[in-house]
C-alpha cells in the first residue's frame, strides 16, 4: 500500500491520498489523477503541497485538497508532502506519503491482471446459472397454477413477461438493482430484485385465478416450437 511516513505534528495536521481516476495496486504503485486530502485545526490558513522537494500547488481556504496527475511526473517514487500554516503563524507539517508512478500501460496491464480472473468467474458463474435454470425450466413447466414454491436463501422473483413467481438462484450474478436470472417459465431473461412474500403468494394466487379465466400461460420459445412441430404433423402437405 501507500507509506505514509508520520512527523511529530500528525496529531495536527493529516495527509491523506484518495484516488479520483487511475489506477493503484494497494502496494504503493499509482497511475492517474489523485488527490492530496488534508485536514487540521480549525485555524488553519493555507497548506502547501509538494511531490519530493517541488511546490505543485497552495490552498488557501477549506476543505484543503490538491488535484494532481501523476503523468507530469517522472516514473519511479516520490515523497508526497504537505505543509499547513495556522492564522497564529504556526506551521505544521503532516505525515509524508511515498507512492511510487507508473506508466498507464503498467496501471493497465496490472489492472487486467485482477479484471480478467474476475471477469472468467463472472462469466462461470453465468454459464452455471444458465445450466440451472434450464434445469429448472424443465421441472416447473408443468407445475400446475397456484402451487405453492418455496424460494430460497435468495428470495423469489416474479418474471415481468408472463407474471409468474418462481425462486432466484443463488449463484445468479447481482446486477446492482437485482439477480440476472432466467424466468423457467416463459424463458425471459430480467434483472430482477428480490420479492416480499406477500407479492410472490399474490402471484401464485393470480395464477390460479388466469387458469380460471382460461387465460393460456405464455410459452418459452422451446416449448412455443415443440407446440408448432406437434401441430403441423396434421397440416396438409
Amino acid at each position: 500500500m501507500v507509506q505514509s511516513v508520520f512527523a511529530q505534528d500528525t496529531n495536527e495536521l493529516s495527509l491523506r491520498l484518495s484516488r479520483d481516476f487511475g489506477y493503484a495496486s494497494g502496494t504503493g504503485k499509482i497511475q492517474g489523477t489523485f488527490s492530496m486530502r488534508v485536514s487540521g485545526p480549525d485555524n488553519l490558513k493555507r497548506v502547501e503541497f509538494f511531490v519530493d522537494e517541488q511546490k505543485i500547488g497552495e490552498v488557501s481556504q477549506s476543505p484543503f485538497n490538491f488535484r494532481f496527475s501523476t503523468d507530469n511526473f517522472s516514473l519511479g517514487n516520490h515523497r508526497l508532502v504537505a505543509i499547513g500554516y495556522t492564522d497564529d503563524g504556526k506551521e505544521l507539517r503532516a505525515n509524508e506519503i511515498r507512492a511510487e508512478f507508473v506508466s498507464a500501460s503498467a496501471g493497465m496491464e496490472a489492472a487486467g491482471d485482477i479484471l480478467i480472473p474476475i471477469l472468467v468467474i463472472l462469466g462461470v458463474v453465468m454459464l452455471f446459472s444458465f445450466v440451472t435454470s434450464l434445469s429448472s425450466s424443465r421441472k416447473l413447466k408443468h407445475l400446475p397454477p397456484g402451487t405453492p414454491r418455496q424460494y430460497g436463501v435468495a428470495g423469489g422473483a416474479i418474471c415481468p413477461k408472463c407474471q409468474r413467481p418462481f425462486s432466484r438462484s443463488f449463484l445468479s450474478p447481482n446486477m446492482l438493482f437485482g439477480k440476472l436470472e432466467r424466468c423457467p417459465f416463459c424463458g425471459k431473461w430480467s434483472i430482477l430484485p428480490a420479492r416480499s412474500m406477500s407479492d410472490l403468494r399474490a402471484a401464485e394466487q393470480a395464477e390460479i385465478e388466469d387458469a380460471q379465466l382460461g387465460v393460456a400461460p405464455k410459452l418459452d420459445e422451446e416449448e412455443k416450437l415443440k407446440q408448432e412441430l406437434e401441430r403441423s404433423r396434421f397440416n396438409d402437405l
